[in-house]
């Protein structure tokens, strides 16, 4: 009987600790703790925006000329009216000075014209007095009225005159004023093209040349960035947006939706999208924003500030989650009740509590319902 009941004993402890040994082992996975965060709805761009002036001119003359003065560098700080670039102006300087000696001239000539007028009007008034007295004949008198009527008409388009003379004035002061380049509004000159001495011409009809100054207001900065035309239906004027750049990786800046373009880019036939401008709420003053730059958008359309919230990562399909039970070291599938959402965060209605821990991470193989797990900070202990 002893014997009997060593092999019994011996037979039970090797098919427990076969049963034991074939059980499945808890996997080690990255559990997640349920919390309290703000979630947003986003809307964000398909592909790179770009930073861009609200101002820029790229001047050039009308005119063909010679350089003669230079009077910025790139990079330079401008006020408006300030004069960037003149060309040589002697020929157009002389005919402003011959305007302005025949206008004298035509000025002069109606004064004398008009004095004549008037010495002949006071002549036919005294013979008039004569002849009513009849120490005048009407012969003399008729030839007074006609002489005075005629000098009148002489003074009278001597005025005609004057004022084509200024007509011709005013045409060489604009004529010499095309020969200068001035900035149109305050900004920073971006790129010259042209040296002393050089030859610049306009451009020819359809065929774009460099511009003489490149010309940008650096006071206004906006982005323009592309929006799917799936999106483009909830996005309104006046919302807030996160600005993001290439050149500051980390970094954001408030902006406002400005404007809605109001046609759909067809750029590519498979990807339409709607242009969105976005003005920054207030420049930074730390940093130079250069036009030009890359940048992102995103456009907040929903927010809720203290919700419970998951990585959006952990969503299976049908709004499910992988939930760890402490109890049991299994995992759970939960069916969950979502709100608002991103490509981040995604809001929790119903179906967890807070302090509960889920699957953090979907790129596992094998994790479904009632696989066991183990924190991979719990397993890491236990090593």
């Amino acid at each position: 009987m002893r014997t009997l009941l060593i092999v019994v004993v011996v037979v039970v402890g090797l098919l427990t600790f076969t049963w034991w040994w074939n059980l499945p082992q808890p996997t080690p996975v990255q559990l997640y703790a349920v919390e309290r965060g703000p979630v947003e709805t986003l809307v964000a761009n398909t592909r790179a925006g770009t930073l861009k002036s609200c101002r820029r001119s790229r001047l050039s003359f009308n005119l063909g000329g010679q350089v003669s003065e230079l009077l910025v560098d790139e990079g330079q700080q401008v006020q408006a009216g300030a004069v960037l670039m003149r060309l040589r102006q002697d020929d157009r300087l002389a005919r402003v000075q011959a305007a302005e000696a025949r206008l004298e001239a035509k000025r002069n000539d109606r004064e004398r014209h008009c004095r004549s007028a008037s010495l002949g009007q006071r002549d036919y008034q005294r013979l008039r007095h004569l002849a009513e007295r009849q120490l005048a004949s009407a012969d003399r008198l008729d030839q007074a009225e006609t002489k005075a009527q005629l000098a009148h008409l002489v003074c009278t388009s001597s005025a005609t005159l004057i004022r084509e003379a200024e007509a011709d004035l005013a045409l060489q002061r604009s004529l010499l004023d095309q020969a200068t380049l001035r900035a149109p509004f305050s900004g920073v000159v971006a790129q010259i093209n042209g040296e002393l001495g050089e030859f610049v011409t306009p451009s020819p009809p359809g065929i774009p040349t460099p511009p003489a100054v490149d010309l940008i207001d650096d006071s206004c900065l906006y982005v323009e960035a592309p929006i799917d035309e799936v999106d483009a239906g909830r996005v309104r004027i006046g919302m807030p947006v996160r600005i993001s750049l290439d050149a500051f990786r980390g970094r954001h800046f408030a902006g406002q939706v400005s404007r809605i373009a109001p046609f759909i880019s067809e750029l590519e036939k498979q990807a339409r999208t709607v242009n969105v401008e976005v003005r920054f709420v207030q420049l930074p003053v730390d940093v130079a924003l250069l036009t030009g730059y890359s940048a992102d958008v995103e456009i907040l359309l929903e927010q809720s500030a203290g919700s419970l919230r998951i990585p959006t990562e952990t969503l299976l399909e049908g709004r499910r989650v992988l939930r760890y039970d402490p109890a049991t070291g299994l995992l759970n599938e939960v069916a969950l009740d979502t709100g608002l959402a991103n490509w981040r965060w995604t809001e929790v209605l119903g179906g967890l509590n807070e302090g509960e821990r889920i699957l953090a991470s979907l790129s596992q193989d094998g994790l479904r319902d009632g696989v066991p797990v183990v924190s991979s900070s719990t397993a890491e202990s236990l090593r």
